[in-house]
């Protein structure tokens, strides 16, 4: 499960599409975009987060003689394109947006530069990666928004769908704002906090509840939080609680993190008796950390009761973000090259408007306004657009093209998303730290308005298109209609 190889963490058609290109002499260099439609959980923004794993995937990407074998026993490839295979490494350029980064439908995430057969391969890989960690990112930010400033703890490994999910899903949720993570592994793997109390099997392991707090007060006196609902919370569990804590201050050990978890029970009327119990006995600073299937909506509701909890432990709705599993990025071809190296644009017509895709090699930029700092919009345009920030920027909906905006000349400022991560099939990106993307992401979190973070009918964040591009796809369009 931490295996490097993932080179045939690929779905079925990737191969078969690849060696049809391979047998047709096909070597165009191709753009694809991966993005995605629709913030998870109706929400107003999401989270990107995956990159460093992509970055790996990549510098690792090649097919073992153990892969060719395999492939070989299906009976599907031919012997001079396993041979290719066997040859293979990955030559292309990948653009993507930095981790931590908020982002919004339609733009792209992750943009790759390369012969179409390479550009094919990798596709399932991004996905897979991409649209795990920045659903589960996203997930968490939105819980720990809930928390308004409370320490939030993702412990969901023992309910994720798998180790890496658990894994993997431990990295997101801190980037997204979780101070750690009860998941060991994560925790060495990425160097985060790792975080726990004890099970209510410890309590009951022992002769009684009180004998049992304070042998766990003698083991972990500066880390000493004690599960109190395994019996009777509030004439069981919070007496023999404050009978540990003012033994362990009568002792002269200093309380420097110790309180109480709950886990069942209604968590609002108990945290408001625990804390005038804790502070009738002179433990005023005493953290009430409450679990038991949280979620941002009902991390929300116990504030607005009053609870008077300071720490949350979310496990299984954060984990499998457990209202809306799936992020749904897509990959699709938006650009092949001419011969003299310009960019033939290529889009994807539906049905459904909002499958149809932008065309074009592009990019993206961030508009902030200069007075607050906040994000106005973000604009998509071909990848060789330059902006003066000095000018006036009219920005206009791309669905509702009537509907303009003109922000002066010198009132905003400009920043362009996608970076080069990946040069020649050479990493030329270094990734921060887990804990660094978390600063980044924090950052980010600041430049949208709590209308944008609220959780019903959230405040949009405009994605408009440049006139050019927008040009160019309302061309496309009309073109292809003619020929129809």
């Amino acid at each position: 499960m931490r295996t490097s190889n993932l080179t045939l963490l690929t779905d079925l058609y990737e191969l078969t599409m690849m060696q049809g290109y391979f047998k047709n002499q096909n070597s165009d260099i191709v753009v694809f975009d991966a993005f995605y439609r629709n913030n998870p959980c109706d929400g107003g923004y999401s989270v990107c987060a995956g990159l460093a794993q992509v970055i790996e995937y990549i510098e690792n990407l090649r097919f073992d003689d153990e892969d060719i074998r395999y492939l070989k026993s299906l009976g599907i490839f031919d012997d001079d394109f396993l041979s290719y295979l066997h040859r293979f490494r990955f030559s292309g350029d990948i653009y993507a947006v930095p981790e931590g980064s908020l982002i919004f439908p339609r733009e792209p995430l992750v943009k790759v530069i390369a012969p179409i057969m390479e550009a094919q391969l990798i596709e399932t890989a991004i996905l897979n990666i991409v649209n795990h960690q920045s659903l589960i990112a996203t997930k968490a930010a939105r819980v720990c928004y809930a928390a308004q400033g409370d320490g939030v703890m993702e412990f969901g490994l023992r309910r994720a769908q798998g180790p890496d999910s658990g894994v993997y899903g431990a990295r997101a949720a801190v980037i997204g704002g979780c101070r750690g993570t009860s998941n060991v592994l994560a925790g060495q793997m990425f160097d985060v906090p790792v975080l726990g109390t004890h099970a209510h099997s410890w309590i009951m392991s022992f002769p009684d509840e009180y004998t049992a707090f304070r042998k766990y007060a003698d083991l972990y006196p500066s880390a000493c939080i004690l599960l109190v609902d395994t019996y009777d919370t509030l004439k069981s569990g919070i007496p023999n609680a404050i009978r540990v804590f003012t033994e362990m201050r009568e002792a002269g050990i200093p309380l420097t993190y110790y309180g109480i978890r709950i886990d069942s029970g209604d968590l609002a009327y108990l945290s408001k008796k625990i804390r005038r119990m804790l502070d009738d006995a002179g433990f005023p600073d005493a953290v009430i950390s409450a679990s038991n299937d949280l979620d941002e909506y009902l991390i929300e509701s116990l504030k607005r009761q009053g609870a008077a909890i300071t720490s949350w432990g979310v496990g299984t709705n954060l984990i499998t973000a457990k209202d809306n599993p799936a992020f749904g990025g897509v990959y699709k071809l938006s650009a092949i090259q001419n011969a003299d190296g310009s960019f033939r644009p290529k889009i994807k017509l539906s049905e459904n408007t909002e499958k149809v895709t932008n065309p074009g090699n592009k990019t993206f930029y961030r508009i902030y306004d200069k007075a607050t700092g906040k994000i106005r919009a973000d604009l998509i345009c071909l990848h060789d657009e330059t902006f003066d920030e000095s000018e006036d920027l009219k920005l206009f909906d791309p669905n509702a093209p009537w509907k303009k905006t003109r922000l002066p000349g010198g009132s905003y400022t400009m920043r362009q998303m996608l970076l080069p991560v990946i040069k020649g099939g050479r990493t030329v990106y270094q990734s921060p730290s887990v804990l660094e993307i978390q600063k980044i992401c924090t950052q980010e979190k600041d430049t949208i308005w709590d209308e944008t973070r609220r959780f019903v009918n959230p405040q949009e964040i405009y994605v408009d298109l440049s006139q050019k591009l927008y040009d160019m796809k309302t061309e496309i369009l009309h073109q292809m209609h003619i020929d129809a």
